[in-house]
């Protein structure tokens, strides 16, 4: 564990036990008790104090003091926001979202130009690239999909800020309209459930006549890439589909995977 991992987790320790009592399931704390913990613990101010909350909704677990304290029937503790300069912390079945190791791949074609693969300067932009020149949205939702705004970053009426990585409009068979929030995911991070409940309540609030899909990019091992629809369901948000693709040359996709993909298409009864 590195020093600032460390620290992080102090921080975030003091902040916890500061509000924390026996049977608590949900409590909020401000932004400024980041700066104030690290003060009283004599530790650096991080640079940046968004990236301490961050940190545990994508890229580590809790500290197992804090994990420890959460029920059986929701084990999880999750930090999502509560207004402005506000979070809190609350109990969930479910945290984050990882792609399912036993799930097989599909082969797709790679049609992302050279010069983009060359310039991209990290794994989300890569992957936000990714979808949009091979059209796996499309793909994956079955629908026509458009590209209508990156790194969208907006407040809610609830005062809860939040950013989503880019937001598509879909036109279904039937003609009806679907609004898409993407969040994409590369290297160490993970699907966090806030966001996704955060999407929800974003296109609630900014499309509230259209369908909402969200949908969410994972890169993986050996150039996979997980995709996930997901929706509200008794207010948890769960996997409606998963899907696994692989981007590969033309000439890496046989008449052989060609023929077993049209048998699945002829098993399921799905309509092309």
């Amino acid at each position: 564990m590195t020093s600032k991992q460390s620290n992080y987790d102090r921080i975030i320790t003091e902040i916890f036990f500061r509000h924390y009592k026996a049977g608590m399931t949900d409590f909020e704390f401000d932004r400024v008790e980041i700066e104030e913990a690290a003060r009283k613990l004599k530790l650096p101010r991080p640079k940046n104090l968004g990236d301490v909350i961050y940190t545990y909704r994508h890229r580590r677990d809790l500290p197992q003091r804090i994990r420890k304290t959460a029920p059986s029937k929701t084990p999880h503790w999750i930090i999502p926001g509560a207004g402005s300069g506000k979070y809190r912390f609350v109990t969930s079945r479910v945290s984050q979202f990882v792609p399912n190791p036993a799930m097989d791949f599909i082969k797709i074609p790679d049609a992302t130009p050279g010069i983009i693969k060359k310039y991209a300067l990290s794994d989300e932009q890569a992957l936000l690239a990714i979808l949009r020149y091979n059209r796996l949205l499309d793909v994956f939702a079955g629908i026509a999909c458009y590209s209508l705004q990156s790194h969208l970053r907006t407040q809610l009426t609830s005062g809860v800020q939040l950013e989503t990585d880019e937001i598509y409009i879909g036109i279904a068979r039937s003609g009806a309209h679907c609004v898409i929030p993407v969040q994409a995911k590369g290297g160490n991070d993970r699907m966090g459930v806030i966001q996704i409940f955060q999407d929800l309540e974003m296109c609630a609030e900014k499309y509230p006549n259209l369908i909402c899909r969200p949908i969410g990019a994972q890169f993986m091992a050996d150039d996979e890439i997980a995709l996930f629809e997901f929706a509200e369901r008794r207010h948890r948000a769960v996997i409606v589909t998963e899907q696994h693709y692989q981007l590969v040359a033309p000439d890496q996709l046989s008449d052989m995977e060609l023929a077993e993909y049209k048998k699945r298409v002829a098993l399921s009864g799905a309509s092309l």
